[in-house]
Order: structure tokens, then C-alpha cells, then sequence
């Protein structure tokens, strides 16, 4: 710790948390048939990548550095849970975001530095964030939250909304949003044939993934992954036709995370964020349909108790697409109304997830290299933060790939989509 404090008071020295993709280098069975635009975006999201159609697509990692050195993570969080240090956004921090494909981009500063803390200094705007509202909701918003799910005894026809769940009907998979056929589930045996069925519902051998209320997200995906890195979600179809939970321990379906994150829209139309459905297809098919007037709570992922790719924590991933696009066109990978600006081609990525330091990192950045789509208005940032972090008219704070800013245990941030 000592060591630390050392190095973290010389101003020289650079620390940077960079968010790197894992890019695979070598074949790996695909997950889901894409169309020939959607590989072609694959394509271009994952240059480094030597094939296009065996792809898979895998989370972010993070890394502290130091004067260009790596940083073990426990050593480098331990000095910021303590409030010895900090990250100052307004340094020279460039954000280095992952392609939009890693579904678990956790916001991340490239060239940010540490400084030792000033209790008095953390930045933060003058209008406090506003509680989410009770909105008319635009898709059902789950009920039966509390309640806990009784693991082979309900159907696969139809997704448990009685518990949570709820149905994603554009997706044209009878309301849920992934299902991989994966055959027999062994439990410790890895799934080495995964395929993505078309026109067919939840069946026995499916694993079903589903999507939860804004603000929850899905407890369930088995220990058991793919054998080439495949993420595999949701609740499966045994061979009698009904649901069983692949995390016995989480009895319910949808589970808060830490909170503290909103989204509130002050435009005169609706604006759709898309959450990737990870562990699964990956696809931005989980809404969160902003309504005009109205404040709602993003999902903020506690990595430490999260998902895990390949010994890997991961977070969350939104699609941000323009004013006025329906959800149905906007949580979806191809948009038959808007192919170029939104689904897969939305506009913003955002990026929220707690780290285990205790700090909630949130960013905003450009679905690059996918689209080049401008968002149709702007996004503030409202509350108490260290950083500096908008999208006004097209231009970014700190750099054009984007922005990041930590809030610390006990603050609240909130996104405000404004013209």
C-alpha cells in the first residue's frame, strides 16, 4: 500500500484502466447465425481477428497501469477504496472503448492519472439526480419479482413472467431473448455443440435466456460454458418440458445490482436504450424505453458477484439509440426502419458496472468502428462523480472515443438525455 502512495504522489506517473477485448485467435464454433450484414459489422468490430464467421465474441478486462507498467489489481484498488487516491477524469484520460460486440465493456480511462485524494474536491454537478418516477410503462415490467421460482415444475412454452421475466415479443423467439440448443445438461461438463435454433420456442435441451425490468438483471446461466468460450445463459428445458434453474442458490429470476445509476429523458419523444443479453447471444435486446418526463434505473452490475467469462468479471453494455425510434426497432440487431442508426448501429454505447473497489465506473462512447451514426441529442450527467463525462452536439468530454467517470459507494449519477 505503502508503495503505492509512493508512486501515486509523483504527477509523472500515468495510471490508466484499459478496457482490452479479448480477441480470439484461432476457430471457435459459432453461436448464432448472423445475416450478411451482421457479419459484416462483426468484420469490422473485430479487425484483429483473422476469420469472420467463426467469431466469438468475449468481455472486457481490466488493467491498472503505472508508468506503463501493470499494476496488480488488488494493490492498485485497495489504494482507491481507502481514499488515498483518486482518478481524475480531467487529467488527460482518453477513453479506449472495446468494440461494441464485447458486450461487457466495462467504461474504462486510458491515460487518466492518480492523484492522492482531496476530500473536498470530487466533482459532481449542482442539480442532485431526481429518484425514478413512476412511468407508464411501455412493455410489461415484470411482476412477481420476490418470487421465488420453483425449478422444474413451470412449463418452457412460455417465459415465467410470473416471476420477473419479461417477454421480449419482437424478437422472434416467443418472448425470450436467446435460445441455444446445447443437447444434455451435465452438470461439469462443458457444452461443445451449441447451436442457435430459428422458429422454434423454449424446447427440452434449450437453454432460455430472458430479460428482467429496468434496473434487474437475469441470476441465472449455468457454471458450464462453451467449450471455445461461448457465454451461455438463462433458465433450461429439461427433456419433460420444464423450466430449471441453472444457479439452484438464486431462487429468483431477476436480482437489483447496485444501483445508484439513472437514466432520465427530457426530450419531447421516447429514447430506447438496449442492454446486450450476456451471458447469451449478446444481442441489445434487453429495453429500458425512456418515456418523456420520466427517470428509470439502469442496471450497475457488482462485478465481484457477476457474471464471469474465462476467469474474467464483467459489466454491463447499452445501446443508445435516437430520439423517436420505437423500441421494437431499437432493441433489435438489425432495425428494418433505421439499418444505419440503430440496433446493432445504434449511435452511444454506455457502459456501467462496480468495481470491486467500491466505485462505480459509467461511460459514454461512440459505436465505432460499427456505425458513424450521430445520436439526435445530447447527454449530461447529473450527480456526484470524480471526472468529467457528456455527448453534446455530436462532441465528446475529454476525447472523441469517449469518457468515463467513477461514482463512489453511496453516490447516485444520472444519465439526462436533453436537447
Amino acid at each position: 500500500m505503502k508503495g503505492i502512495a509512493g508512486l501515486a504522489i509523483v504527477a509523472s506517473l500515468v495510471a490508466g484502466v484499459v478496457a482490452e477485448p479479448h480477441n480470439h485467435g484461432h476457430n471457435h464454433q459459432h453461436l448464432h447465425r448472423r445475416s450478411r450484414q451482421q457479419e459484416g459489422a462483426i468484420e469490422k468490430r473485430a479487425k484483429k481477428i483473422v476469420y469472420v464467421k467463426e467469431v466469438v465474441e468475449g468481455p472486457t478486462v481490466t488493467e491498472y497501469v503505472l508508468g506503463g507498467k501493470k499494476v496488480e489489481q488488488k494493490k492498485a484498488e485497495e489504494g482507491l477504496k481507502e481514499g488515498l487516491y483518486i482518478v481524475k477524469g480531467k487529467s488527460t484520460p482518453s477513453f479506449t472503448a472495446p468494440p461494441p460486440s464485447y458486450s461487457t465493456s466495462l467504461a474504462s480511462l486510458d491515460g487518466g492519472q492518480f492523484f492522492e485524494a482531496n476530500k473536498h474536491s470530487s466533482t459532481s454537478s449542482s442539480t442532485p439526480p431526481a429518484e425514478p418516477s413512476q412511468a407508464a410503462p411501455a412493455f410489461p415490467q415484470g411482476q412477481g419479482l420476490d418470487s421465488e421460482f420453483p425449478s422444474g415444475k413451470v412449463p418452457c412454452s412460455k417465459v415465467p413472467t410470473d416471476y420477473g421475466a419479461i417477454p421480449i415479443d419482437w424478437a422472434n423467439t416467443d418472448g425470450w431473448t436467446t435460445l441455444m440448443r446445447v443437447g444434455k445438461y451435465i452438470k461439469g461438463m462443458v457444452f461443445d455443440h451449441i447451436e442457435q435454433p430459428k422458429g422454434t420456442g423454449c424446447k427440452p435441451g434449450i437453454m432460455c435466456s430472458y430479460a428482467c425490468p429496468p434496473g434487474y438483471q437475469k441470476t441465472q446461466w449455468p457454471e458450464e460454458q462453451g467449450a471455445t468460450g461461448q457465454s451461455v445463459g438463462g433458465l433450461y428445458c429439461n427433456d419433460d418440458g420444464f423450466l430449471e434453474l441453472t444457479r439452484p442458490a438464486h431462487k429468483r429470476l431477476c436480482e437489483p445490482g447496485a444501483g445508484g445509476i439513472f437514466v432520465r429523458n427530457e426530450l419531447s419523444k421516447n429514447a430506447a436504450i438496449c442492454r446486450t443479453d450476456y451471458p447469451g447471444n449478446e444481442a441489445m435486446t434487453i429495453p429500458v424505453d425512456t418515456q418523456p418526463g420520466q427517470t428509470y434505473p439502469l442496471t450497475n452490475p457488482v462485478s465481484s458477484e457477476y457474471y464471469v467469462w474465462q476467469g474474467k468479471k464483467t459489466t454491463a453494455q447499452y445501446y443508445v439509440n435516437n430520439e423517436g425510434v420505437s423500441v421494437q426497432q431499437a432493441c433489435t440487431w438489425d432495425s428494418s426502419e433505421f439499418p444505419d442508426s440503430a440496433g446493432n448501429w445504434a449511435p452511444i454505447n454506455i457502459g456501467v458496472g462496480k468495481a470491486e473497489d467500491g466505485i462505480t465506473y459509467i461511460s459514454i462512447f461512440p459505436n465505432l468502428p460499427t456505425t458513424r451514426a450521430i445520436l439526435n441529442f445530447n447527454i449530461e450527467v447529473e450527480g456526484t462523480y470524480s471526472g468529467e463525462c457528456w455527448f453534446r452536439n455530436g462532441q465528446y468530454a475529454v476525447s472523441d472515443k469517449g469518457c468515463t467517470i467513477g461514482v463512489k459507494e453511496g453516490d447516485t449519477a444520472t444519465f439526462v438525455f436533453k436537447h
